[in-house]
């Protein structure tokens, strides 16, 4: 029996709990939330879960779903204790230093830090092809303009006027997860598995045609060519946050103990 610590206990967090119960081999046993969340988390937990502030000594992995500060908090000393996480806040890498700190701690505990691929895919393909040299990698990532609200794309365009798709940005990964933090893990999470953040370009969208959130992505190296396009539907519980987040951190988790796993 594997047993796990979650870290955060939102929508994700919580989707997880529920989905994880009863699977085979594992066995979510702490919930790790600030003060403040605790007794919310601890009605949510209903008493199958012990509700903290720190990541125990003597849990075997964690897995992540909070958000930056949780990195730098939980999981870079959970690393140098020794015990394996896995990361599902990718935008957070965004941050100059931040991978090689969490790649550092890692490695003083012996252990392993595994940034999952969320709301994309086609991570392992990208990573697999880099090895032979990568060429370009581009990111568009296309909302409708409500997708945009609270973000500087209010300074760019009228998004209550606009009637044909328009560029709100086209920079690098970095510069993108800078300006827009809220929509950063997708773009660093293909930077991370290709050409880094300051070479793979970003291009964001507000599109008044479409009604989702869609992801495109272009590769090109000595391996060919990969475009690749997901229209991904959001969790119930949280209108934000793409289902296939939490189906990734899942097939993680499953592939923990499965005799069989791709």
């Amino acid at each position: 029996m594997q047993n796990v610590t979650l870290i955060g206990f939102g929508a994700i967090g919580r989707t997880l709990f529920a989905r994880v119960a009863g699977q085979p081999g594992l066995r979510i046993t702490h919930i790790v939330v600030p003060q403040a969340y605790i007794d919310d988390a601890r009605t949510h937990a209903a008493g199958a879960a012990e509700v903290c502030t720190q990541v125990p000594n003597d849990t075997d992995l964690v897995v992540e779903c909070a958000g930056h500060q949780a990195l730098t908090e939980h999981v870079l000393p959970a690393l140098e204790l020794g015990i394996e996480c896995a990361v599902l806040s990718i935008g957070a890498l965004s941050e100059t230093g931040l991978p090689e700190q969490l790649a550092e701690a890692a490695a003083c505990g012996k252990t392993q830090v595994h940034l999952l691929s969320g709301a994309i895919g086609g991570v392992d393909a990208i990573a697999a092809a880099r090895i032979a040299g990568l060429d370009s990698v581009t990111y568009t990532g296309r909302k409708p303009p409500t997708g945009w609200r609270g973000t500087p794309a209010e300074a760019v365009v009228n998004l209550d006027t606009i009637s044909t798709p328009t560029v709100i940005l086209e920079d690098t990964a970095r510069e993108a997860a800078r300006l827009y933090p809220k929509n950063a893990n997708v773009a660093a999470t293909i930077s991370l598995a290709g050409l880094g953040l300051d070479a793979t370009r970003v291009r964001l969208i507000a599109d008044p045609t479409v009604t989702e959130n869609i992801h495109e992505i272009d590769v090109r190296g000595a391996f060919g060519e990969m475009q690749i396009t997901m229209r991904g539907k959001p969790l119930a519980d949280n209108p934000k946050t793409s289902a296939l987040t939490v189906l990734s951190a899942l097939r993680f988790l499953h592939n923990r103990t499965a005799s069989l796993t791709i």
